[in-house]
């Protein structure tokens, strides 16, 4: 459907391990599908940095403090999701309860806190390494084989080539796992269900099921509009500063790293914008992300897209309305009314 066809309501969400979350106008909803079948369904009414601080809403700024604040959320949700769901009881889930134990009796509970937050600091420091150094590492064995001058103007271009070809990599050999797999179903499911609603539907198992799994703002596109904007942003430094890619490949890898969350807050803002406009301009940049979207998004089956329906109407209507006859979407905010402009990635 057209995108000036398509009514945008103001949700969003992630996929979880057997389950899903969706943000609305009533909050934050999880649904998670449980061992015996059912579904567990709760709300919770976060208050996000932009809705205390006007600071937090400054264009470029705020895509820089929401993809913090989503990827804080992310991990939370997801090893919240695996307690419900009943996927960390594990073999080895003893063992690991035992020692959880003991560093909480020895150390205090604020010490696991203090090591989710390490987990996630090696785990940046980790893809720093994958997607930033080592393609730096690559082109500059390219050197050998090609001019200084010609080289150096090409620099970030092939830097770049080279870390969308392991990104895509990656993505695709972790979609292989099956665990991951039945992710990106739920992932699936989340897109349709919001195309569902989106498209004034009602939100039945039948709809969602008719729906498109790609949706231009999913986080999957922002990732890829990020990597393309990083070429153009090293690739003006480089015009700038001719030298600064060969000086020293220490310094030109923490000037990348200074010059990301300008590179976040780009992206954050042409997604904003693709999410209102239909153009050639738009069309040509979401594309990568869309396609990508075939590895990151799977088809769900009717039991997982009851999950996302059920996780959508908690979200929209909150826990005691879902059960009742829905609204239209005619009744619902509008996508440009409800989050002060700011709006969900998906």
């Amino acid at each position: 459907m057209a995108k000036k066809e398509c009514k945008y309501s103001s949700v969003g969400g992630q996929a979880l391990i057997e389950g899903i979350v969706m943000k609305g106008p009533k909050g934050k909803a999880m649904c998670v599908r449980l061992p015996d079948g059912t579904i567990h369904k709760e709300l919770t009414n976060r208050v996000y940095l932009k809705d205390k601080y006007k600071i937090a809403r400054i264009p470029l700024l705020r895509g820089v403090i929401t993809f913090v604040e989503t990827l804080i959320d992310s991990y939370g949700d997801l090893m919240k999701s695996a307690e419900i769901s009943g996927f960390a009881e594990v073999e080895d889930a003893p063992a690991e309860s035992k020692i959880d134990k003991w560093i909480g009796e020895h150390f205090g509970k604020g010490m696991m806190a203090v090591i989710s937050v390490i987990s996630v600091i090696l785990s940046l420091a980790l893809s720093v390494g994958i997607f930033i150094y080592i393609p730096s590492l690559l082109v500059d064995l390219f050197d050998k084989y090609i001019t200084h001058d010609a080289l150096v103007k090409i620099h970030p271009l092939l830097e770049g080539v080279i870390r969308i070809i392991i990104f895509v990599l990656y993505m695709w050999i972790v979609s292989k796992q099956k665990d991951i797999k039945r992710v990106f179903m739920y992932h699936g499911a989340e897109h349709k269900s919001i195309f569902c609603f989106e498209n004034g539907l009602e939100l039945t198992v039948e709809n969602v099921r008719k729906q498109l799994r790609f949706h231009p703002r999913c986080g999957t596109s922002f990732i890829f509009v990020m990597l393309i904007l990083s070429i153009a942003v090293s690739s003006c430094l480089v015009l700038i500063f001719p030298n600064l890619a060969t000086v020293s490949r220490p310094l030109w890898i923490i000037v990348k790293l200074l010059v990301l969350p300008f590179v976040m807050g780009l992206g954050y803002e042409f997604i904003k914008y693709a999410a209102k406009h239909d153009n050639i301009f738009v069309s040509i940049l979401a594309a990568p992300g869309l396609w990508m979207q075939r590895i990151t998004t799977k088809e769900p089956t009717d039991d997982i897209i009851e999950v996302g329906i059920a996780s959508l109407k908690v979200a929209l209507y909150g826990l005691q309305e879902e059960e009742k006859e829905e609204k239209t979407i005619e009744e619902m905010p509008r996508f440009e009314d409800t989050l002060n402009d700011e709006d969900e990635s998906i």
